[in-house]
């Protein structure tokens, strides 16, 4: 018994769940490019891609990154602004940097494979508990939980519980869950398989309780809780903020910028672009010729 009454399931729970969680997913597993794959490089890629992107955004873009990097070493040793190059129109492009980053480290501290060992791969830059899981269960079928959005919000369900997912005690029951749901076997199937739920049946808005494999062991199906949980987060505040950017061309050529390290789209190259203050054109062009200026040493 946790904290806040959050109780895990017992032994004959956790068996019916796998169960019906296993005959669902082999009849409605999504064919995608980096199922049925052993090879951690590969898959690596793809949870990296998959963080806050949609899975069929994020299929084009797999298989051309393969492509371009079919290896870590092919990654590792690529020019960063090319890595870049391929990522474009992705987003969040901290990922490929990291992604970047860490594929040297696995070339250079790890003889080009991905370490099997959780806390060890956990320490790469941009892959945490979830990714280190995954990956590990997925290319070994390692015994290591994942939570994710997807799996959070099916577990925070299933148990009924109402507490803040991303809170500091919810986290550690949601984890709590995750492992105590762990098979003996075909653990990266199974995972998959829990998030393939989270993703397809428990969704966010309107969940497919109707069509759900689990819907009778769910707690919050139960109780009719399924719009209240998982409890909303506060929404973040707005700050309002106008910019402009500058096209600046001379003799047939473009002016571009490499933007800071450590501000907004880090690493890669924009027109000139400002915070500005003025809001009349006779002002606001002036304030934009003295930045340009400063930033650029190029008079307009």
């Amino acid at each position: 018994m946790t904290k806040n009454s959050t109780q895990l399931p017992d032994a004959v729970w956790r068996r019916r769940f796998r169960r019906r969680l296993r005959s669902w997913y082999a009849k409605h597993a999504r064919v995608l490019p980096w199922r049925g794959l052993r090879d951690p490089y590969p898959i690596w890629v793809s949870e990296v891609m998959l963080q806050q992107t949609q899975v069929a955004t994020v299929k084009a873009y797999f298989t051309r990154f393969l492509r371009a990097f079919p290896t870590v070493e092919a990654l590792a040793g690529a020019d960063e602004q090319r890595v870049m190059r391929v990522w474009e129109g992705l987003g969040y492009y901290r990922r490929a940097r990291q992604l970047h980053r860490a594929a040297k480290i696995i070339v250079e501290k790890h003889a080009g494979n991905f370490p099997r060992n959780a806390d060890a791969a956990g320490r790469l830059p941009g892959v945490g508990r979830y990714t280190a899981g995954a990956v590990l269960s997925i290319a070994f079928d390692a015994r290591e939980p994942i939570l994710e959005a997807n799996t959070a919000r099916l577990f925070s369900r299933l148990l009924g519980h109402g507490g803040d997912p991303a809170s500091t005690e919810s986290r550690s029951i949601l984890w709590a869950m995750a492992e105590a749901l762990l098979p003996r076997r075909d653990v990266g199937s199974f995972n998959q398989a829990m998030m393939e739920l989270g993703s397809e049946m428990c969704l966010a808005r309107r969940p497919r309780c109707d069509a759900c494999p689990v819907a009778p062991l769910c707690l919050a199906n139960v109780q009719g809780r399924q719009s209240q949980l998982p409890r909303s987060r506060p929404k973040c505040l707005v700050e309002e903020r106008r910019e402009a950017a500058v096209l600046i061309r001379r003799r047939g050529r473009v002016l571009l910028v490499r933007c800071p390290d450590d501000g907004r789209w880090a690493g890669l190259w924009d027109f000139p672009r400002f915070h500005v203050r003025s809001r009349w054109p006779d002002t606001l062009r002036r304030e934009l010729v003295g930045k340009v200026r400063r930033r650029t040493g190029v008079t307009v």
